[in-house]
């Protein structure tokens, strides 16, 4: 198992967690089985969002007597009222429900501390400028959550997370599909039926969600990684072609900022079909080809860092460069944290030879080697 650092929490993820959504309907000894599995693979951040109650011990059994060794996301506003779930921004049910929470982990203390579903940019703010913020800011001071997340489908609100400078994290929902279309209010949005055929190519309302989020230190745990499981199956998917576990996986952690892929699991086997993904080739990860030969929505002429054109000749991580030139191309000037990482590569865009071999290799038609002359216009030292 890989891990990465989410954001600036100083917290080392696994690259792939465990969504715990799918627990539900599953037994205590079932639920031990498949955390057990988890743990045993190398994974060690899990979410928990849902509220029901036997859920909540199932997985806290599961996880005793090895509580240090996970990285907890708990959802405040999250609640259980007369039998059903319920969200809330009520802050004496909140806090009973998280109580609940730290209880039934045996814990006194959740390390990713989730501002729970906030889709509507008018809930943004009022959370951020009332007495809810204050609420979790003093769980926060008194070490009950060690940082502030917040979960959220919607990336005008998770911009405005990642800019505000109190959220230090996003859980957030990250595949091809959803890159593709702009920010919406409206849940149901990301989950119609069938896409405008025009639309192309990530959106810049995302492409810049994760620049902001890359510079501000903003790190990104995925929910929705496989659409739901639509993405693995021609028919629904809107591309009309199938991508795999490990493609999806790939796509969503070659974003930039993105640390984890919170993982729905039904099963032991579900588990093992993503931890896969850790000793997959090269060629097993490639959703590029697929995504290129689709009959709908390809991404031609733009960089997905896919790493298809490598091997380089000159030994240029081209996925990395083109990155960091596209995160710089966002801004108004290069941020000179975004200069000094390009700096600090082994090689870079002034080695390269213009052989071009690099872009008979891209599905995507992408000027590679303009694109080397360009980023070290921009980042390098001339």
């Amino acid at each position: 198992m890989k891990y990465r650092k989410l954001g600036n929490t100083g917290l080392m993820v696994s690259e792939i967690g465990l969504g715990g959504e799918w627990l539900e309907r599953h037994s205590a000894e079932e639920v031990k089985e498949i955390v057990g599995r988890c743990q045993q693979a190398g994974i060690n951040i899990l979410d928990c969002w849902m509220s029901a109650p036997e859920v909540r011990s199932n997985i806290g059994a599961a996880i005793a007597g090895s509580r240090e060794k996970w990285i907890v996301q708990g959802h405040i506003g999250s609640t259980w009222q007369n039998g059903q779930y319920v969200r809330t921004r009520d802050i004496p049910k909140a806090e009973e429900a998280f109580q609940d929470l730290l209880r039934r982990f045996r814990t006194d203390y959740i390390d990713l501390g989730m501002i729970h579903f906030v889709d509507e940019v008018a809930e943004f703010h009022s959370i951020m400028e009332g007495e809810f913020l204050v609420f979790v800011q003093r769980l926060k001071a008194e070490g009950r959550i060690h940082h502030i997340g917040m979960s959220t489908h919607n990336p005008a609100v998770a911009r405005l997370a990642a800019e505000s400078g109190t959220i230090e994290m996003l859980l957030f929902s990250v595949n091809p599909a959803f890159d593709m279309l702009p920010a919406s209010e409206n849940l149901d949005d990301y989950f119609q039926e069938s896409f405008d055929e025009k639309l192309g190519g990530i959106t810049p309302e995302r492409a810049e969600l994760y620049r902001i989020c890359e510079q501000n230190g903003v790190g990104i745990t995925v929910m929705k990684g496989y659409a739901g499981g639509r993405l693995f199956s021609e028919k629904a998917s809107p591309f009309k072609v199938a991508l795999t576990p490990i493609q999806c996986l790939h796509y969503a952690l070659t974003r930039p900022a993105v640390a984890s892929v919170m993982v729905g699991v039904d099963s032991v086997d579900h588990v093992d079909a993503a931890v896969a993904y850790e000793t997959a080739p090269e060629e097993e990860k490639d959703y590029a080809s697929v995504l290129a030969n689709a009959p709908t929505h390809a991404y031609y002429g733009q960089c997905t860092y896919c790493g298809h054109c490598a091997p380089c000749p000159a030994e240029i991580d081209i996925a990395t460069v083109n990155k960091l030139y596209d995160l710089a191309l966002m801004q108004e000037e290069a941020p000179a944290t975004i200069k000094a990482h390009y700096r600090e590569l082994h090689k870079n865009g002034k080695d390269c030879i213009s052989c071009k071999t690099c872009e008979s290799r891209c599905p995507f038609g992408v000027s590679i080697a303009e694109r080397m002359k360009a980023a070290e216009a921009l980042l390098g030292n001339s």
